[in-house]
């Protein structure tokens, strides 16, 4: 119902007859003209032209109705004829009623669930990654084939693109296994490897909208399996399981710090074109984070490590997160979608959390070879 209230109730017999011509039950008052046949005793009383500055009144056995309703639903309510009641309009607020406090902001997705997920995804990572290195890996081939099907699903609904599935997840797979069994040299050859397989698999169907296809099936081989090879490179060091746990924990942290500054200070936006829930004094809080602890992992974590390294390296992995989060998120918006995919409750999709850990890998890798060296 709307905030309108209508004025004082009708007595009996103050209804004029109804005019058929329109199929509405007004009276007219005297200032209106008379209305069609007998004029009824007394006054005329108009609902259109009734001051609404008064509650509106309860008829007993009528249920309540506002100015919004039909006319003539209301003259056959109060005229004593059956008319089918199937609306069921809200009260009228309370005038006294306090107003409404202002609602606290909102941190816009569910942590709980969020907090849930991430703690046992980070208990099965920790697990396998220092337990037996082989599960690491096969946990890491794993979610490349879960985000190639999320990205190549999107990918075909949206845009009608469709990047051959089986060869860019055997091959993506391989690719993971080739880069920590061969190294760097491994997850080259696998990637040409797969990229080749692309192009002759999409032959088997029409040639129309092959060029785009193959296309799209080579940008993903390169930026889901390709660039999560660099994971596996960080394992096969001596002191692999603390690079990539140094990693993972400067990726988290530089997303969190981002997220917990931007959401409790954020002001400017750092590209609202791209993600406008992304701000500048975010971005400060993921690289003061990284930092701090990129200083910690190596002075602690990693072998012949120094405190002013890790701090180069928080710097290096807080800007290659960001730009790997801005990147997804160029890529959500011109398929026009808000999450990649609904397999982890308050996260999204695998690929919505391998957005920033991607183009982050081979930087770390890098950075960590130049550093300490690949042994």
């Amino acid at each position: 119902m709307n905030d309108s209230s209508w004025g004082a109730p009708p007595q009996a017999g103050y209804w004029g007859p109804t005019d058929q011509r329109h199929g509405h039950g007004h009276a007219h008052s005297p200032g209106h003209g008379h209305a069609q046949g007998a004029a009824p005793a007394g006054p005329a009383y108009d609902a259109h032209d009734a001051p609404q500055t008064r509650p509106m009144p309860i008829v007993p056995g009528v249920p309540e109705y506002g100015g919004n309703q039909d006319d003539d639903r209301g003259a056959a309510r109060l005229s004593g004829s059956p008319v089918r009641n199937d609306t069921n309009p809200e009260p009228m607020p309370d005038a006294a009623e306090p107003a409404p406090k202002p609602q606290k902001k909102s941190a816009g997705r569910d942590l709980s669930a969020a907090i849930g997920v991430g703690v046992g995804l980070g208990a099965v990572i920790v697990a396998s990654l220092f337990v037996v290195k082989a599960v690491f890996v096969g946990v890491v081939a794993v979610a490349v084939v879960v985000g190639l099907w999320e990205l190549t699903k999107r990918l075909d609904e949206r845009k009608g693109i469709r990047a051959p599935l089986v060869p860019l997840a055997l091959g993506g797979a391989a690719m993971v296994v080739a880069g920590y069994v061969r190294g760097a040299e491994g997850a080259w050859v696998a990637m040409a490897l797969t990229a080749l397989a692309v192009l002759v698999w999409r032959m088997t169907e029409p040639p129309e909208n092959y060029l785009r296809d193959v296309t799209a099936g080579v940008f993903a081989a390169f930026y889901v399996p390709f660039l999560a090879t660099f994971v596996a490179m960080m394992l096969t060091a001596d002191d692999g399981p603390q690079r990539v746990l140094t990693f993972l924990l400067l990726t988290v942290v530089s997303d969190t710090g981002a997220y917990a500054v931007g959401w409790r200070f954020g002001r400017h936006k750092l590209a609202p074109r791209i993600s406008p829930g992304k701000t500048r004094e975010g971005l400060l809080g993921a690289i003061t984070f990284a930092m701090v602890v990129g200083a910690l992992c190596m002075e602690f974590l990693i072998d012949d490590g120094a405190w002013w390294q890790g701090l180069l390296l928080g710097l290096a992995v807080a800007v290659s997160a960001t730009l790997g989060d801005l990147g997804e998120s160029m890529i959500k918006r011109d398929l026009g979608i808000k999450d990649m995919g609904t397999l982890l409750p308050g996260h999204g999709g695998i690929m919505d959390r391998l957005d920033s850990l991607l183009p982050t890998a081979p930087v770390v890798w890098l950075l960590l070879v130049l550093f300490v060296g690949s042994g």
